[in-house]
């Protein structure tokens, strides 16, 4: 597989493009798919590691104008090469975002619902995007959500990861669940990885000041991009949502008939995939991300559902 290596020479070309001399080029903490490098004060250079990443960086360069032009908060690209004709390495050039993310931010409770409750009302806006509004976009896949956590619980009673009592309780929950959710959820463009690292927020204000990395876009139902974050910080992202949308919540289930049934369809999305994680027990030393331990997301959810969550959470159990 081709590596990209960003030499000292690859980082003073790219700089030097845009007026930056190359002792101004500083890396940044990089993720899985790319290294990030800081060019002077207000642009940020990504490269992917490897060829495997390039499809995504294509996808970003694409998304985020459109996402910027349905109001999403999130910063500028500058600059965009996939085809290594500049240097021998694809790239891009985004405008620098201020504000830390929120996984390193030491905000109070109250200012982290504000900061939840604005990433809320940018979800809103990026899901009034849907195929037949965004066309032009051949490079973000369609994600169907056809698979059934149900048929999972069933390879892990089989492979001895839960016992059969157990699989029972679990599969009569995504049965209640799965009672409450729209006929046809809509499939809307998603950003696919809203985590604490990816939204950014002034330590002052306790404003947000973007949605970083849209690497893991896609076409999808929307209660997917409340899946990645923690359950703690749902509601608060929920009542945002809503507030963008107009639309008004539920307050207990039993009124979810004649409403979406958010909850219900994200908490499916969070017990899903955290049993998906039984079947991966990898850990990832050195992770910044909540789920990369491999309890995290059911430690997770019995925080949530231990610590008094507000109706229509608490009748979930």
């Amino acid at each position: 597989m081709l590596v990209y290596e960003t030499s000292d020479e690859t980082l003073a070309v790219i700089a030097g493009r845009h007026g930056i001399a190359a002792e101004r080029v500083r890396p940044l903490p990089s993720g899985v798919a790319n290294r990030v490098f800081l060019l002077g004060d207000n642009l940020v250079l990504r490269v992917p590691r490897t060829q495997q990443f390039l499809p995504d960086l294509v996808k970003e360069a694409a998304v985020i104008p459109v996402a910027r032009h349905a109001g999403v908060s999130t910063p500028e690209v500058v600059a965009f090469d996939g085809t290594c004709s500049v240097v021998d390495v694809p790239y891009m050039v985004l405008a620098r975002a201020s504000g830390a993310d929120l996984e390193r931010l030491a905000l109070s409770t109250a200012e982290k619902d504000r900061v939840l409750h604005q990433v809320g009302r940018e979800l809103a806006k990026l899901h009034r995007l849907s195929p037949p509004t965004a066309p032009d976009l051949p490079a973000v896949p369609v994600e169907d959500g056809t698979a059934d956590p149900r048929a999972l619980i069933s390879r892990l009673v089989v492979g001895g990861w839960m016992d059969a009592e157990a699989a029972r309780w679990l599969t009569c929950w995504f049965d209640r669940l799965s009672a409450r959710f729209p006929a046809n959820p809509p499939m809307v463009l998603v950003h696919g990885d809203i985590a604490p690292p990816n939204l950014l927020a002034s330590p002052r204000t306790a404003q947000l000041t973007g949605v970083v990395d849209w690497g893991d876009a896609q076409w999808a139902d929307p209660a997917v991009d409340f899946a990645k974050m923690p359950l703690t910080d749902i509601p608060a992202m929920l009542d945002g949502y809503r507030q963008e949308t107009g639309e008004e919540p539920s307050p207990r289930a039993e009124a979810w008939t004649s409403t979406p049934a958010w909850e219900a369809r994200v908490l499916w999305f969070h017990l899903s995939w955290a049993l998906g994680r039984l079947a991966d027990p990898v850990p990832h030393p050195g992770e910044r991300h909540w789920t990369a331990p491999p309890a995290g997301r059911l430690l997770g959810l019995l925080r949530f559902f231990a610590s008094g969550p507000p109706a229509p959470w608490d009748e979930l159990a």
